[in-house]
């Protein structure tokens, strides 16, 4: 049997997990002394109060080797792909690796560096599962995921620079940054990093909109099966806007909404959206 496994900064929604049956291995959220795992004991909200109220960028951490254990087992004929946020980002990748080295069951876990965050990594899990799910070897699905790895489009608008110029995630930022706080700059993942690419002005729905319709060539060029609109807490009214603009063209079979989780928050902070999908 194959199972899929992913890091928690996937942010698909539980209903998505439960559909495909997929494991979630939670990444840590510090706020000064306390310790958190995404997904389970934290919200976003929670890290914008505590950030707000320090003025400091909440710190996240890889999940332990013994953490990825507890979803491996040694004793079963399972075979595992595990997909990580960017091994540039992140000792996901590499502690998933070790735990599969210290089990000795190396030849039963794929371990896949998604180059990509939030969403961006959601799309080639389900794609894993959709393949999985057809009888596929799990090395054929290795094989299919790595064809399509590199067309995962993922970009998001940014509400507030603070929280990236913070992190200091985001290379080229600091450009951006000073005197230049009403800026809203689109973040695109490329080599497995975050870059920013261009920049818009105004006010919540103007300026998402304008990031939106700027990819309309690439959307409907786009592989048809889903995209989603992920976001770290925007308003309903922008969000639908988005969808709406996304149904409008007609293209997509499945138009999927999901909720950044604490560790992609805390970098990007709150009233980020992104427009993710695979490119043909």
């Amino acid at each position: 049997m194959i199972k899929i496994l992913a890091d928690s900064t996937c942010d698909l929604s539980p209903e998505l997990v439960e559909k495909y049956n997929i494991g979630i291995i939670p990444l840590y959220v510090r706020l000064g002394d306390e310790e958190y795992k995404d997904g389970m004991n934290i919200a976003p909200q929670d890290l914008y109060a505590w950030s707000d109220e320090h003025g400091q960028t909440p710190k996240t951490a890889a999940p332990s080797v013994e953490d990825v254990e507890q979803f491996l087992s040694k004793d079963s004929d399972d075979e595992y792909i595990v997909f990580t946020i960017s091994a540039s980002m992140s000792a996901s990748f590499n502690n998933c690796r070790l735990a599969a080295e210290d089990l000795e069951i190396c030849d039963r876990v794929h371990v896949i560096d998604s180059a990509n965050l939030s969403t961006g990594i959601g799309l080639q899990v389900l794609y894993a599962a959709e393949l999985a799910a057809k009888g596929m070897s799990a090395s054929e699905v290795v094989d299919e995921v790595m064809a399509i790895r590199d067309k995962v489009r993922a970009s998001f608008v940014i509400d507030t620079l603070i929280y990236l110029h913070r992190g200091g995630r985001c290379s080229g930022l600091a450009a951006l940054v000073g005197g230049a706080l009403k800026l809203h700059p689109r973040i695109a993942v490329s080599d497995g990093a975050m870059h920013p690419e261009k920049k818009y002005r105004g006010k919540d729905v103007k300026y998402v909109m304008d990031y939106v319709k700027d990819m309309e060539n690439d959307l409907l060029s786009a592989r048809p099966e889903r995209v989603f609109i992920t976001h770290s807490g925007c308003k309903k009214e922008i969000v639908d806007s988005v969808y709406n603009y996304l149904n409008g063209l007609n293209h997509f079979n499945e138009i999927l909404e999901t909720n950044a989780g604490a560790v992609v928050s805390s970098h990007c902070g709150p009233g980020t959206l992104g427009v993710l999908f695979i490119a043909e």
